[in-house]
């Protein structure tokens, strides 16, 4: 009889709760860890909704990144050993005792970093990467918009901006408390979104080069609004809506680029060149304490509805997590 683990299940209408499910077992490029955390992402709200299915082949239980220990690899892994701290990427299958990950979308645990702090990491390090400077290639001396500064993504996107030499950094955050936290992170410009206007605060601080969305609706034309002649704007979710009406007359004026991308469905080929990019250019500032985890709070796997419902009010700032 295969082993079982204990993993969080998913209830039509109803709170997510735990069951047992069969424990995974690594194929050959695949290492099994030991799960201590599993971090939170509000992918995982929307996948829960039926919104966002997993991308074929990947497991059908929630959770985009977890941390732990090695317990064992498969036949072709040549990095990783049993007993090895890492933090990982996932596809799927985060919520659980243990997960099967492609050796390619795992890092290496910083000496004398706690493992909670590692969960923090992976996903929101590589979106932030793939989306700001791969695809519209923030460069040292440009500003920097970055919207949900305090969400787990915007807290990493904040500092490696400022490892990364941006000009100005501006970030929006929906307290008084969020923007001091952003602004201690590196932001030379947290702004309310509630009591003050960003576009107008972005122009006269001389406009975006980059900007990094989440919110879409109303806040597409805004962005085109605050960014400056070739500037590139970047949206990685639309929590206001995927539908607006916009003038694009300044988008061509200002010869902008609008994109767009996701992470989780990627070849893992290319999870891995995005993994062995943000090791190369930003691991180390994580190793030296330049970059650090932001960590909110963190639950019990049997109380993962709870953490549910603290991402979902939008109260927390960096990562939630829950522990096995």
């Amino acid at each position: 009889m295969r082993e079982t683990m204990k993993a969080v299940g998913v209830q039509a209408d109803g709170p997510l709760f735990l069951e047992d499910v069969a424990k995974p077992a690594p194929g050959p490029n695949e290492i099994l860890v030991k799960t201590a955390f599993s971090g939170l992402n509000r992918a995982d709200l929307v996948q829960r909704a039926g919104a966002y299915p997993p991308p074929p082949g990947a497991s059908p239980i929630l959770g985009l990144e977890i941390s732990g220990t090695v317990e064992s690899v498969g036949s072709d892994v040549s990095r990783w050993k049993p007993g090895d701290a890492v933090c990982c990427l996932l596809a799927g299958g985060g919520y659980a005792e243990y997960v099967a990950v492609d050796e390619g979308s795992s890092f290496p645990v910083p000496a004398g970093m706690s493992l909670d702090q590692a969960a923090c990491l992976p996903e929101a390090m590589m979106t932030v990467w793939a989306n700001v400077f791969d695809r519209v290639g923030l460069k040292p001396g440009e500003n920097f918009l970055c919207h949900g500064g305090t969400s787990g993504i915007g807290v990493m996107a904040i500092q490696m901006a400022r490892v990364a030499g941006a000009a100005n950094i501006f970030a929006t955050a929906g307290s008084d408390e969020k923007c001091l936290l952003a602004s201690g992170l590196g932001a030379t410009r947290a702004i309310n979104y509630k009591t003050e206007d960003f576009v107008e605060i972005v122009k006269a601080g001389g406009g975006s080069d980059v900007t990094l969305d989440m919110v879409g609706g109303d806040y597409i034309q805004k962005n085109i609004s605050a960014a400056i002649p070739d500037g590139r704007i970047i949206n990685i979710a639309y929590q206001n809506g995927f539908q607006a009406t916009v003038n694009f007359a300044p988008v061509l004026m200002k010869r902008l680029t609008l994109a767009a991308t996701t992470l989780r469905a990627r070849p893992l080929p290319e999870k891995k060149r995005i993994r062995d990019a943000v090791e190369r250019d930003f691991w180390p500032h994580v190793t030296r304490g330049a970059i650090l985890p932001v960590l909110h709070k963190v639950f019990p796997a049997a109380e993962a509805d709870q953490a549910h419902q603290l991402m979902a009010s939008g109260a927390h700032s960096g990562k939630i997590l829950i522990s096995w």
